[in-house]
């Protein structure tokens, strides 16, 4: 079974499936009949996808037979540098001006969560990244966010604007009336602030019929002119 990693030096990372890249990282394992199965390929089919993979406690992972404590160990520090890759990106200071931008910049930092986040993204007058700053962190599709915390940070860093961004775990990224709700609320805050908001980008996963996996609120005109 490592005809993968073969592949990997003679052809390169970007030649192999999915299903290959995960066998190159962990290998091969014996069944307790003899039999050799390949790691990479049993796992997309027990779970479906690298997020849902991802998202899976160790307990769970340990249930593919002959995955052991190792090899679970070796794929949970693999998604953790992919997470670690994509915080490194931010440091270039990005500039944010489409919810597309928004979206590719917090997609692989937020693919495993399993609750709702809250984030302000701090912006200058050039709609360049000063920082993300946490603002809230729920329970599944149910999060608290109250002016306060949303513009203390943007008032800290002396933000010229900035864009507000939460996650639905669920995977539809369409608002709720309780998004509508507090977004309204918090664009009359930053106009009394003088503090812009951009716009309030929600994150899901693109399904099939559903291409998208993000929604921008000021897109949908919830936003006042």
């Amino acid at each position: 079974m490592e005809a993968p990693r073969e592949r990997l030096w003679t052809l390169g990372v970007e030649s192999l499936g999915t299903g290959e890249i995960l066998s190159a990282l962990l290998g091969s394992a014996c069944r307790g009949s003899g039999a050799v199965a390949d790691l990479g390929h049993e796992l997309l089919r027990s779970f479906g996808s690298l997020e849902a993979i991802a998202r899976c406690p160790h307990e769970q992972l340990l249930r593919i037979p002959g995955m052991g404590r190792n090899k679970a160990a070796a794929l949970k520090a693999a998604f953790e540098i992919a997470r670690r890759l994509s915080v490194e990106a931010r440091a270039n200071s990005p500039i944010l001006d489409s919810p597309e931008s928004v979206a590719r910049l917090l997609r692989g930092d937020w693919a495993t969560l399993e609750a709702e986040r809250f984030v302000v993204l701090i912006l200058t007058t050039r709609r360049r990244l000063i920082r993300i700053e946490p603002v809230s962190q729920g329970l599944l599709d149910s999060v608290l966010v109250h002016p306060r915390e949303v513009f203390r940070p943007a008032i800290a860093w002396n933000a010229h604007a900035v864009i507000l961004a939460h996650n639905h775990p669920g995977g539809d990224p369409n608002p709720s009336e309780a998004d509508i709700r507090a977004t309204r609320d918090l664009v009359r805050a930053g106009q009394l602030l003088r503090i812009e908001i951009l716009d309030h980008v929600i994150l899901g996963r693109s399904i099939e019929g559903r291409p998208k996996d993000y929604c921008s609120l000021r897109e949908l005109g919830y936003f006042y002119s």
